[in-house]
């Protein structure tokens, strides 16, 4: 399991398996309904390892009992893989995230829920690329609103990969289901091994699609793990049209967060001077101009441009001219005066250096500036 099984398959692994929510009216995703897939695979595949055990949490009423749990389970030497189901409210004195568990409610948060921090205490103690969370949850208001502002507000620390969405809490009706993880499961029960940058695509296209009317999702993907470097993932599945599918159906943020998970994956196994990463970002890079962002789109294709000339590939060689081609087209199209001069400086020079095989194209630049 690349990303969770650094010490290879022969090693066990743990599966700790935690679905939580309040009892009652305040229940606003039926976490503990996807138990019984997750329990169904086979735990060695669960944690990417020959032998595995499993540790299930169903609707814990206490956090304390849930954090000794996590932290005898965080104590294994082996690879761990927490699979995680739930929702999220935010403590309003200290405004942190907490996962609600059986007996919480809005008045007892901080008594009868898990702060997250808890969690990114214990895990963040184990070696790094040791631990992977896989997350489906569903967010009150407040969490929401705090989530897109700071998108690092559920960062469980450097060593530990994250792969998972986020929902909207339904303000009424049925509770959300956690179609996201049920996807994981489900992929796995095929016989699909894919890495795990694939199951996060794939999974987040399915669980879409299992709730097209469900509210914005916000999905989370890991930031790059300081780790001893690993063989590369074997190849069980494709990516570009998973990610290319998202955004031409519109879901221009899924598809962005799912490049670059795989963006991620590339810097930490090949580095930021790699073929590999600047491939994702040229990835990233046309993703922002199906999304209608030019202005960002022009500044990942200069840094992909910035990137090959640092690998040594000549000004003519035709990836190189065509990120600048790119990057240009891209700047024609900013509306914003200000933000569009500021980036001019940077691609002049780069034009000078890669005049590409449009006649006059500096020329044209040059002018459009004055």
């Amino acid at each position: 399991m690349p990303g969770a099984a650094s010490a290879g398959a022969a090693s066990t692994g743990t599966a700790v398996l935690l679905a939580a929510a309040p009892a009652g009216r305040g229940r606003a995703i039926d976490a503990a309904s996807v138990l019984p897939v997750l329990a169904a695979v086979p735990p060695g595949v669960l944690t990417g390892t020959a032998t595995a055990s499993v540790v299930e949490l169903a609707d814990p009423l206490d956090p304390q009992t849930v954090l000794t749990r996590l932290r005898a389970a965080a104590a294994s030497p082996g690879p761990l893989v927490v699979f995680l189901a739930g929702q999220l409210h935010l403590d309003k004195r200290q405004f942190l995230p907490h996962l609600a568990l059986a007996r919480t409610t809005t008045a007892t948060l901080r008594y009868t829920a898990l702060p997250w921090h808890w969690l990114a205490g214990e895990l963040g103690r184990r070696p790094a690329g040791a631990t992977t969370v896989v997350a489906d949850l569903a967010a009150d208001p407040d969490v929401w609103q705090r989530l897109t502002a700071a998108p690092d507000l559920l960062h469980l620390g450097p060593g530990t990969h994250l792969y998972g969405r986020v929902t909207q809490a339904p303000r009424r009706g049925e509770p959300a289901t956690p179609d996201y993880l049920r996807a994981w499961a489900e992929l796995w029960r095929t016989g699909a091994r894919p890495p795990l940058p694939a199951m996060h695509a794939e999974a987040a296209v399915r669980a879409s699609a299992a709730r097209a009317a469900a509210p914005e999702q916000y999905l989370l993907a890991p930031a790059p793990v300081v780790a001893p470097a690993a063989p590369a993932p074997a190849a069980a599945q494709d990516p570009h049209p998973t990610i290319l599918a998202a955004a031409m159906a519109g879901r221009h943020g899924e598809a962005a967060a799912v490049a670059a998970a795989w963006e991620s994956e590339a810097l930490r196994r090949h580095g930021p001077r790699s073929a590999e990463a600047v491939h994702w970002t040229e990835v990233r890079a046309d993703l922002a101009r199906l999304a209608g962002e030019p202005a960002r789109s022009c500044e990942l294709w200069l840094a992909a441009a910035e990137s090959r000339l640092a690998l040594r590939q000549p000004v003519d060689d035709p990836d190189v001219e065509a990120a600048v081609d790119r990057a240009h087209h891209q700047w024609e199209r900013i509306d914003d005066r200000a933000r569009a001069g500021a980036m001019a400086p940077a691609l002049v020079a780069l034009r000078e250096r890669v005049p590409g095989r449009r006649p006059g194209a500096l020329d044209a630049l040059r002018r459009r500036m004055g």
